[in-house]
């Protein structure tokens, strides 16, 4: 497993990390986000109850985990834009374009701490992450186009360096470590397939995804064995309509049975017009109360990448 150093900002660390912002909050909770999300339906009210403009170059934001007092982000620079062939080439229907693939830390009023630089050759596009009990971040780096390559790493929330467990021959949009099992789930683009991989990348089971709803950008885990997923569609509009639709919404997996348990569109819009789901998102619970952080426009668009803070009251369903 080769490692790489992380490439620190100028923002001044303070020593030492505290053990809230490298561990996972324990299973109870996520088993209470479980259960409230199952709850959560198209009625339900989300209230805006912040927004953080981040004062730095985010270019195009990907995946967010909210720990302790820690905020990871992940985000692709594009320095040259993938391009369409007009017929495929070696398997692929576009170019692989060039870029930097970057998580960044931040603290909890939004503050860069330190920029993990990712990647390798035409590899350089991170995907939805994920943290362990122990505090380790996963993601994967992969090409910028379909059908392509990836690695998946885990990145030490202490010293920032990055180690490259394995690699994928097909492009990974996101991962997420199963708690019980210690395997890693990944989805494919546009999340049409999904791969369980031992730590070590040995490949134990494919399987299609049942739902053709939005195409998952971020997944976290959920205790026991799920994974909450959000995601996108971009859909023809009306008539008229200058733009696509975007629909955002929300997934529950089963990580056993492969199926899943809860699904829910989410209609809420960023200050670029982006629907909130379109990229990085997280949910927390705390009883029947969901906060959900959302960083859904890339810098440059609208106030440049915001982070957005809604919170919903779920009662049962009938």
């Amino acid at each position: 497993m080769r490692r790489l150093a992380a490439i620190g900002c100028t923002t001044v660390l303070v020593s030492g990390l505290t053990a809230s912002a490298v561990a996972r909050p324990p299973a109870p909770k996520d088993d209470t986000l479980a259960r409230a999300f199952e709850n959560v339906s198209r009625s339900t009210t989300w209230t805006k109850t912040g927004s953080l403009r981040l004062d730095f170059n985010t270019h195009h934001p990907q995946a967010m985990e909210v720990v302790g007092d820690r905020t990871y982000l992940s985000s692709v620079e594009i320095t040259e834009a993938p391009e369409k062939y007009p017929e495929p080439v070696g398997g692929y229907d576009r170019t692989p374009g060039k870029g930097v693939g970057h998580l960044f830390v931040l603290d909890r009023e939004g503050n860069l701490l330190e920029d993990v630089v990712l990647g390798e050759g035409d590899m350089y596009h991170p995907g939805g992450l994920d943290v362990d009990r122990d505090g380790g971040i996963w993601l994967p780096v992969a090409e910028y186009r379909p059908d392509s390559r990836a690695i998946v790493y885990k990145v030490d929330p202490r010293t920032f360096e990055a180690t490259e467990m394995f690699t994928v021959d097909d492009h990974v949009g996101g991962v997420v470590r199963d708690q019980v099992t210690g395997r890693v789930v990944g989805q494919s683009w546009g999340s049409r397939r999904f791969y369980e991989w031992t730590p070590d990348g040995r490949q134990k089971a494919r399987w299609l995804n049942d739902s053709h709803v939005v195409d998952y950008q971020d997944c976290e885990y959920v205790a026991s064995r799920k994974a909450l997923c959000s995601g996108v569609a971009g859909l023809p509009a009306q008539p008229g309509a200058g733009t696509p639709y975007e629909l955002g919404g929300f997934a529950l997996l089963d990580l056993r049975s492969r199926t899943i348990l809860h699904e829910v569109p989410t209609q809420l819009w960023s200050t670029a017009g982006h629907v909130v789901t379109r990229n990085p998102t997280d949910i927390d619970a705390a009883g029947s109360r969901l906060t959900m952080y959302a960083a859904p426009d890339d810098f440059g668009e609208g106030n440049d990448t915001e982070l957005l803070t809604y919170e919903a009251t779920v009662t049962p369903l009938r």
